[in-house]
């Protein structure tokens, strides 16, 4: 397949829709709504570590998706921006095991049902007494509509979450892929001289199943995911992800990609340093 780069739908910017979200109780905001879904945020007062936990819940309407870390050949990556005077930084962002999504002739990676992303942020300064951030997700159905929406969510330190709030930051975990593991594990890789191929051996967790599908991220708006010489032998599988177009004078050598592995109801997520 060919190096998939990210372009944003550019003949549907001028439907995106701003908001500024009413803040509600402690941990969860109201949900902002838009033609082609809704999203609210969800957060705790930051811990003694100085980290706040967090997360974005995201309810795609029918027949409407959003999308992936990386997206495909179409749609727009989550992101979530800290404002300049919050006093945190966001360290990491999880995304739950997506799905390729054809619409049309266009293949892109996502999500066409409600998902949370967790989100870890550390605070840099003095302790904020609210969370203040900018969401920016695509909805897209026939179209693409970016979705931005400004956040100001009260942390005060000795208000409890609701048991509510609480289920909905454990689920989002809980279904993040697996780190690696001895037996659901990248055990070799390498990327061919010209830089077109990737060559991949993998423990997998079962010793049955069709291929497991797999996506390699490579340098940002950039993944692959076409399979060529598959081959499983019981919970050894050997395949060559195709390479397609790079940027130009990018030299992946001493790179570090990503890669998520799906086998059946497992995944794993982990990162490849290029030789």
């Amino acid at each position: 397949m060919i190096g998939i780069s990210t372009p944003i739908r550019l003949s549907a910017l001028f439907a995106a829709s701003l908001f500024t979200a009413a803040t509600a109780h402690a941990a969860m905001s109201e949900w902002m709504d838009n033609q082609g879904g809704r999203m609210r945020l969800i957060a705790l007062a930051p811990g003694a570590e100085g980290h706040i936990r967090a997360a974005l819940q995201i309810e795609p309407a029918p027949g409407w998706i959003t999308y992936w870390r990386e997206p495909g050949q179409g749609g727009i990556p989550p992101q979530v921006t800290p404002a300049p005077d919050s006093g945190v930084t966001l360290e990491k962002a999880g995304y739950p095991v997506p799905k390729q999504i054809t619409v049309g002739n266009i293949k892109e990676i996502g999500y066409d049902a409600p998902v949370i992303l967790p989100l870890d942020f550390r605070v840099t300064g003095k302790t904020p007494a609210e969370l203040k951030l900018t969401a920016f997700v695509g909805l897209c159905k026939e179209i693409c509509i970016p979705f931005q929406a400004d956040y100001s969510l009260p942390l005060p330190a000795g208000e409890q979450p609701t048991t509510h709030e609480l289920a909905l930051l454990d689920a989002a975990r809980a279904l993040l892929p697996e780190a690696p593991s001895s037996h659901f594990a990248v055990q070799s890789h390498k990327i061919s001289a010209d830089a077109k191929t990737l060559s991949l051996q993998l423990a997998l967790p079962e010793a049955t199943g069709d291929a497991p599908t797999i996506y390699v991220t490579g340098p940002s708006g950039y993944v692959f995911f076409q399979q060529m010489n598959a081959k499983r032998d019981g919970s050894t599988f050997s395949t060559d992800i195709e390479i397609g177009k790079l940027p130009k004078n990018y030299d992946p050598k001493g790179k570090s990609w990503g890669i998520l592995i799906v086998d059946g109801d497992r995944a794993m997520e982990t990162s490849l340093v290029l030789e």
